[in-house]
């Protein structure tokens, strides 16, 4: 079985499920997704979305504003701390830095990460990373914050060897999305292919960057099968390898979730 480590199923467009939110569900565990991680970005959202998925128990969720959002709005530490706590929440983010349509001082997205570090550490609870145009500053931030202490992974990784070299030395895992499946990824599928057994996920960042062959329309968890596909050719491995190391690498590292928690049939 797969799992889908970095999801926001409150971001799909349901229409082409007959705006039946469990028939995404149910495509996905036919798929073979056992479990998602539906990922925060907004905190204003933050309710709606967890309203829209606490019977699933094949969905765990995280607490965090994306480094983006509301750029104007301070980060609460106590309020995401009181979002945190709750047993669905199992890890924290996504945080992290992202430069690439930065047009003014990004300080507030630096101070927001560290907040969000600080809530990780406090509650032992993983980190859910976005870097983008940031690399350096990045780094620095986990580092002087402690991120090690906590852990957690770096989603969507479309960073240099050298970052994943220093992210591995911090006991972070590298997640890799349908980005590796596309024709013009051929640096990313080299470092795909570097990154250890024991560190590596998969995630489909739904609905955003469908991978091969689906590339242009909405993404949804049940693609991850594409993401895997690729990894075990590029590591000249099998599919049922990367999904078997993938799954218990996400087990282990959101440790909030019962191994025995997917969906029924």
């Amino acid at each position: 079985m797969l799992v889908d480590s970095h999801c926001h199923l409150d971001c799909i467009d349901l229409s082409e499920f007959d705006n039946n939110f469990d028939a995404l569900i149910q495509k996905a565990y036919n798929a073979g997704v056992e479990h998602m991680l539906c990922v925060s970005i907004n905190l204003d959202r933050y309710p709606e979305m967890l309203e829209k998925v606490r019977g699933f128990p094949c969905i765990s969720v995280s607490a965090g504003m994306h480094p983006m959002a509301d750029p104007d709005k301070k980060l609460s530490i106590d309020y995401l701390t009181q979002l945190a706590v709750d047993d669905k929440v199992v890890a924290i983010g996504e945080t992290g830095l992202d430069y690439y349509y930065n047009e003014g001082d990004p300080e507030y997205q630096r101070q927001r990460f560290r907040g969000h570090i600080q809530v990780a550490n406090q509650l032992n609870k993983p980190l859910i990373v976005h870097t983008r145009d940031a690399g350096d500053d990045t780094l620095a931030i986990l580092s002087e914050e402690k991120a090690d202490l906590c852990g957690g992974v770096i989603h969507c990784f479309t960073e240099t060897q050298a970052f994943a070299n220093q992210a591995l030395e911090m006991g972070l895992m590298i997640s890799f999305s349908g980005i590796v499946t596309f024709r013009n990824a051929d640096a990313l599928r080299e470092i795909a292919k570097t990154i250890p057994d024991d560190r590596l996920l998969i995630e489909t960042d739904s609905p955003y960057l469908a991978p091969m062959p689906y590339r242009g329309k909405q993404n949804q968890p049940a693609y991850v099968q594409q993401v895997a596909e690729t990894l075990a050719k590029i590591r000249n491995t099998s599919v049922e390898h990367i999904a078997e190391i993938s799954r218990n690498n996400f087990y282990r590292l959101f440790k909030g979730i019962s191994i025995n928690s997917g969906c029924e049939d």
